[in-house]
């Protein structure tokens, strides 16, 4: 987020408040900065009110693009060149120091406050922040930005500014060189090279950003050159001044017309939106027309009202501002007695603004114009560059030095506990799996006060073997093999989502010590169903393509003897007499009739398999959470982190309805219910026998899910039997 320098001569205001020069100092550009970070920070801080808030670093980009563009062009005017050293050491001047700070603060927290299960994720992107390659981290890590059931990191909103500073270390160089080709080897005038140029990269980089943003949307979020094209629609305003309109009812035409866009993309644009594809040719476009309105003599033009004094006073901290609202965000849960309340984070969306101010006053405005920096040769510059990543790298190693023990004592107290499990420990507690209940109760005083794994630890108690997930737009069907290769071992399968990829290191251990041989069909988000998902985008192609695969496998397969399938229910889906499910957003017979298609999906992707010879067990969904309980259980006790049994557990769950139709039908299913293991008559815990049951709002610990096994062993075990 390049910042506009108040440095600009005077002359190029106008007495009147209007702009008599629009190509230097442009005062409303304050304040569109200040609707792309407010765009950013209410989408952090409400994500549910404004679904598309994060468009306001696509609307950063544009002007980064445009000022960058316009003070490259203006010294290449004046000059024939560009001074690369200066250039590069007034960015990092203007960036690093508040960008340092903050990732050093990111460093304490992790040291002092956060969970130790979020350790190496921000060990690993602070470090990838202070060296600007995070978004090349994310997108190596596939990480889906707009989806709120990721664990984010203290510091993963420094993506977009890892690719602004990678825009700010090739562009002068890409300008350079093109005005020179122009000049020296064809001939022509400079413009001709930069327009070229910006043209040719402005092009393709929208063309791959299409292209990704439909095969791979999750990755296509993060790297360089899908975004690139954004930056280029900035420089083509700087390099085509013609473009700029010269009458005030034009002005106010495009800079009205251009704010009513951008918002009306920050809310109604949502998680479910192609993005940063073609539709991010619409908020471009919005500020390009927004940068461009620069009359400001009336005090109804569009420019004016984005020069006022409140307004661009959030322009001006809007760097800081940005920096430091999301890791305050993630910190806040993890401190006592604080949290998220509605309260709670307009306090935290206030205090946000005032350090973002404290932050520009004592850092960002004397590091800028530091004598020390100033008066020398850009390489002093340079060399302080080094030494505030080495500061940082320093504070992020200490942290991780400090930790990493710890997270070694909590994992090998976990394999403890799997080893040699306490009496009545998580599900053995009872009272029931659905089938037959446990009676009496088991009952052991020693957990009364135990929480396994640690809350501090209970995000990083995942499955093994995610190489056998098959995630986002990952269409393979990974069939992972494990237990007994002896030629007459029984042939068991595991199909589903992650929430059956939840169970899947029990089924491991069940078949290696029984003999039987296991294969997994697993993919994150797509449930074993013949009902295509809701949304027709690449995942949901990608689900498709998975299903029908798998469908493939199966039939080429020979019989298994038993199979075992869960999913993640749907809370947006109403059984087929129109009862909504507990949170009430579907009444409609139209939406009932979903229900039914869940339903049947279920029945038509499991007839084959049944009408093969082969049993299905599977289960009712467990209780699901609005915020992950690892949060509640850090600063409350277990008794005080609970949910009502009737917002937890779903009212409706397809794949529970499918198969207690099939077995009145007398086919070969069998259901278990473990809602009376998690819930009482009246709420569901995060704690059941002293066992950490979730490691986020609705994925099982690793821990609480060997648990299980005992009941999912005698429920295979029944079914390979028959």
């Amino acid at each position: 987020m390049e910042k506009q320098t108040a440095a600009t001569p005077a002359a190029t205001v106008s007495k009147r408040g209007g702009s008599a020069k629009p190509d230097h100092f442009l005062p409303h550009i304050q304040g569109l900065r200040a609707i792309a970070v407010l765009l950013v920070v209410i989408y952090h801080f409400w994500p549910g009110r404004l679904t598309g808030g994060y468009i306001g670093v696509d609307v950063f980009f544009v002007i980064s693009g445009f000022l960058i563009t316009q003070q490259l062009a203006r010294q290449l005017e004046r000059t024939d060149r560009i001074a690369l050293p200066s250039f590069y050491a007034k960015r990092a001047r203007r960036l690093l120091p508040a960008a340092i700070t903050v990732l050093i603060f990111a460093s304490l927290a992790t040291l002092f406050i956060m969970p130790l299960s979020a350790l190496t994720e921000n060990v690993r992107e602070i470090l990838a922040s202070t060296f600007y390659v995070e978004n090349w981290v994310l997108a190596a890590n596939s990480v889906d930005y707009l989806a709120a059931a990721n664990e984010a990191s203290l510091v993963q909103h420094y993506w977009s500014l890892s690719l602004e500073e990678q825009f700010y270390l090739f562009w002068p160089v890409l300008l350079l060189g093109a005005s020179v080709l122009a000049v020296k080897v064809l001939k022509a005038r400079k413009w001709v090279g930069l327009i070229s140029v910006l043209g040719i990269v402005g092009v393709g980089s929208f063309i791959a950003s299409v292209v990704m943003t439909n095969t791979d949307p999750a990755a296509a979020y993060f790297v360089t050159y899908t975004r690139v094209w954004e930056f280029a629609v900035g420089g083509a305003l700087a390099l085509l001044p013609r473009l700029r309109p010269t009458r005030a009812w034009q002005s106010n035409i495009l800079g009205w017309g251009g704010i009513a866009v951008v918002l009306g993309c920050g809310y109604f644009f949502n998680q479910s939106t192609p993005f940063p594809g073609y539709m991010a040719a619409i908020p471009v476009l919005g500020t390009a027309a927004i940068i461009v309105a620069h009359h400001r003599e009336k005090p109804w033009d569009a420019g004016r009202v984005l020069s006022i004094r409140p307004v661009s006073f959030v322009g001006d901290i809007s760097y800081s501002l940005y920096l430091w609202h999301w890791p305050l965000i993630i910190i806040a849960p993890y401190i006592p007695f604080w949290g998220l309340s509605t309260a709670h984070r307009i306090a935290l969306f206030v205090f946000c603004f005032v350090i973002a101010w404290l932050t520009k006053k004592f850092i960002e405005d004397p590091a800028r114009n530091w004598r020390f920096f100033t008066a020398r040769r850009p390489r002093a510059t340079m060399l302080g560059v080094v030494a505030a990543m080495a500061v940082s790298s320093l504070f992020v190693g200490t942290a991780f030095a400090v930790q990493q023990p710890k997270y070694d004592a909590e994992a090998s107290q976990l394999a403890d506990t799997l080893a040699n499990p306490p009496e009545c420990f998580g599900a053995a507690s009872g009272p029931t799996d659905g089938v037959t209940a446990i009676d009496p109760l088991c009952v052991n005083p020693a957990l009364a006060d135990t929480i396994i794994p640690s809350p501090g630890f209970g995000n990083a108690d995942r499955p093994e073997h995610p190489e056998c997930l098959s995630t986002l737009n990952d269409s393979s069907v990974r069939d992972c093999q494990f237990g007994s290769d002896a030629p007459d071992a029984p042939q068991i399968a595991l199909i589903g989502d992650s929430h059956a990829y939840a169970l899947m290191d029990p089924f491991i251990a069940m078949a290696e010590k029984n003999g039987w041989h296991l294969t997994t069909y697993l993919k994150g988000g797509c449930p074993w169903s013949a009902t295509p998902l809701a949304a027709r985008d690449a995942f949901g192609t990608s689900c498709d393509d998975w299903r029908a695969s798998l469908t493939t496998q199966l039939a080429a397969h020979t019989p298994f003897d038993a199979v075992f399938t869960a999913a993640l229910n749907d809370r947006a889906v109403a059984d087929a007499s129109g009862t909504p499910d507990v949170a009430g957003t579907l009444e409609t017979t139209g939406d009932a009739g979903v229900g039914q298609q869940a339903v049947s999906g279920y029945a038509d992707a499991w007839a084959p398999v049944l009408a093969a010879g082969t049993p299905i067990v599977t289960v009712v969904d467990n209780p699901a959470w609005e915020d992950d309980p690892n949060k509640c259980l850090r600063t409350s006790s277990a008794a005080d982190c609970t949910v009502p049994r009737s917002e937890g557990l779903a009212a409706f769950d397809p794949i529970a309805r499918a198969a207690s139709a099939a077995a009145s039908a007398g086919q070969d299913v069998t259901l278990l219910d473990f809602s009376d293991t998690y819930c009482t008559a009246t709420e569901c815990t995060a704690v059941v026998g002293g066992a950490n049951v979730y490691r986020d709002p609705d994925h099982l610990t690793r821990t609480f899910a060997f648990t299980l096994e005992p009941f999912l062993e005698r429920a295979m075990s029944a079914a390979i039997a028959r």
